[in-house]
């Protein structure tokens, strides 16, 4: 007994003494390249501040959230916020506008970079490559309110410029504005003018890592041009491409309001009413804060199923995923 003591106390100084080495060790790694850790310091105290603090506030999704009585003091209801939206007539409208225009914008506006990334890398012409990229670049630096104000614009039936211009061609306009059939090409074609020049950056930096050599002894064995995309540049991309899918992929749900919220109106609302800003009604503006929080919630946690899915599924398919 006495020796199995002394064997016990033994592994507990050698735990102590490792956990004291690999600490030691640490600090004087963090000491020795302290002005690395100075550098990444302003990000991680950032997502620590406004992204990790604010969760303690989730609370309030299972409580039914009274001010006076604050986080802590409200009484706890449980799953009644989700059940009730989960129950309500409007869950599987705001489900279907949401998932629809979220599914919309990545069929056209994810293919959409990698094709002109592509065009742009083979443009030999330094001069027009240049000013063709500022102008595709340049939509992407217009605020979200000017561009939708100027969606208006081009689009209100008396004045609109590209009213004026479906009239001049003989058609009859639709009502862009107002037709709920129409808003969904609305904000995704408006998104994809806008985001696209600047999508292009990221797969222009990976084509610029595809050796000349492998153009240049495809060239010698015959390959054409659309060949030479199809099999050297388009694999160089592949990874990029998943990555960006993934990511794409887990925000699916996560379709931002500030243009829906500018763009909406009351004609409209059948199809432009999504999570967002519907948690946006419900919390800012009916104040039901912990049913607001509940359904953002909600939202919160089927993307980060998603991209845990899509994630494992492109890491049991291919060697390209986040982890």
């Amino acid at each position: 007994m006495q020796q199995d003591g002394h064997t016990a106390l033994s592994q507990s100084i050698s735990v102590n003494t490792t956990a004291s080495r690999k600490k030691n060790t640490l600090w004087r790694r963090m000491v020795r390249n302290w002005e690395l850790y100075l550098f990444i310091a302003p990000a991680f105290l950032y997502f620590l501040i406004f992204h990790y603090g604010p969760m303690y506030g989730i609370q309030i999704a299972f409580k039914n959230f009274i001010p006076t009585l604050g986080i802590t003091g409200s009484p706890w209801v449980g799953f009644d916020h989700f059940v009730r939206f989960f129950n309500s007539y409007y869950f599987w409208d705001l489900l279907w506008n949401t998932l629809s225009i979220s599914l919309y914008e990545l069929a056209i506006g994810f293919p959409l970079p990698i094709i002109l990334a592509l065009a742009f890398n083979e443009v030999r012409d330094s001069f027009f490559k240049r000013t063709v990229q500022t102008v595709t670049y340049a939509p992407h630096f217009i605020s979200v309110v000017v561009m939708s104000g100027m969606i208006i614009t081009f689009l209100t039936p008396s004045t609109g410029m590209i009213v004026n211009l479906v009239e001049f061609l003989g058609f009859t306009p639709p009502q862009f504005l107002t037709d709920p059939a129409w808003f969904k090409t609305v904000y995704v074609l408006s998104g994809v003018w806008q985001s696209t020049g600047w999508g292009t950056i990221i797969y222009l930096a990976a084509l610029s890592g595809v050796d000349p050599q492998l153009h240049e002894a495809a060239v010698v064995d015959g390959a054409s041009r659309f060949k030479r995309i199809l099999h050297i540049n388009l694999p160089a991309i592949v990874p990029t491409i998943t990555i960006l899918l993934i990511l794409n992929m887990g925000s699916i749900l996560g379709v931002g309001f500030e243009k829906i919220l500018l763009l909406q109106n009351p004609l409209n609302m059948e199809s432009s009413d999504v999570i967002s800003t519907f948690v946006y009604r419900s919390g800012l503006v009916d104040a039901q804060y912990s049913f607001s929080t509940a359904v953002g919630l909600f939202n919160s946690v089927v993307n980060a199923i998603l991209l845990l899915t899509v994630n494992q599924i492109a890491r049991r398919t291919s060697e390209n995923s986040l982890w």
